[in-house]
């Protein structure tokens, strides 16, 4: 789930609904639709030296901004890289396109089993996905900046680090937050449980500082705030940058994520949308992307190949989730249980 949107990198250009002819035109292209700063650039290149095939490219921020621009089909795009939830959501709708493993055998050979098996909660059968990147979501935090090793969500609620909290900007993440701290599931559908993390959120909203996505990452390392709610690939790329800064699972569990790459039920160059994914597959492109984008590899052969053992058995990176036994994985809630979050999340950010 998404990730990072500093400094657009312009591969070939963002096209919108009117070019999309082109594509059409002519059928040495693929045409994907990936987070922002997901994808190293010099391996799209790579893939057009190898492959003759030009890659029209575009970028989205948040899960909920990609899906209605694909399901309107405003733009022919072959190939997206959705979360979890909305792949399940997009499963059900019948706009994915049913893969053939044969010609993926990239896939077949470099993606964990354990990748796979958590990718049946959301796509039964492995028919429709193939794991690009996963991870978790934490609490940063700057040791010079806090009184006391952080733990739990619940710390987030603490008024001596008002003005200094980041939240994510993201209803389900946000939510996620706060059913956590409550204990309940952060998939639930209870009115009563959601309306219990709706009001902790409004309580907690005179703390925060802002609401963000992207900025978590810049502000963390410049001291701008004390904690923030992160992806785990985010976090890695903070510690480079800024040694004071600790990322931590909190206590009361949390999202594990997985983004996936899709294919389209129209995808105009199926074929080439198929090379594209396999290619993305092969252990050394896998491994450039990880060291470019710093979010977990479902990939082995990539992971075999990182030099550096500390990031290799990072528990950033490659967290033993075994230890924990309070983890889970979005699941798509149905349009009822869609608008209700929605619903309740537009009364946070109004309050």
């Amino acid at each position: 789930m998404k990730k990072r949107c500093f400094v657009l990198f312009i591969i070939c250009f963002v096209f919108l609904a009117a070019g999309c002819g082109a594509g059409e035109q002519n059928d040495n292209v693929v045409i994907v639709y990936n987070w922002g700063e997901y994808v190293d650039p010099e391996v799209l290149e790579l893939f057009e030296a190898e492959t003759g095939i030009r890659v029209i490219y575009d970028e989205f921020e948040t899960n909920e901004t990609m899906f209605p621009k694909v399901e309107a089909g405003a733009a022919e795009y072959d190939v997206v890289c959705p979360s979890d939830y909305m792949i399940s959501k997009m499963i059900q709708k019948d706009m994915l396109m049913e893969l053939d493993m044969e010609h993926l055998p990239n896939a077949q050979q470099n993606i964990g089993t354990q990748y796979w098996q958590q990718s049946e909660g959301f796509d039964p059968g492995n028919r429709y996905s193939v794991p690009y990147c996963w991870g978790t979501v934490g609490i940063l935090y700057n040791k010079t900046m806090v009184e006391e090793p952080i733990t739990s969500w619940a710390q987030l609620w603490d008024e001596k680090y008002r003005d200094e909290i980041l939240m994510q900007d993201s209803v389900r993440d946000a939510f996620m937050v706060a059913e956590k701290l409550y204990g309940y599931s952060m998939n639930t559908t209870s009115e009563q449980e959601l309306l219990a993390a709706r009001d902790a959120l409004i309580r907690q909203k005179p703390l925060v500082q802002a609401y963000v996505v992207d900025q978590v990452r810049d502000k963390m390392i410049g001291g701008e705030a004390a904690i923030g709610v992160i992806y785990s690939g985010e976090a890695i790329y903070t510690q480079y940058e800024n040694n004071s800064l600790e990322y931590v699972i909190p206590e009361e569990g949390t999202n594990v994520w997985i983004d996936s790459w899709v294919i389209l039920k129209n995808a105009p160059h199926k074929e080439n949308a198929e090379r594209f994914i396999d290619f993305m597959c092969r252990g050394d492109i896998a491994l450039k992307n990880f060291e470019y984008i710093t979010y977990s590899t479902p990939n082995e052969a990539a992971k075999a190949m990182i030099e550096d053992e500390a990031v290799r058995n990072s528990p950033i990176a490659f967290p033993d989730l075994s230890r924990y036994d309070n983890l889970e994985t979005y699941i798509y809630l149905g349009e009822e249980g869609d608008a209700l979050y929605n619903e309740l999340w537009k009364e946070v950010k109004t309050y």
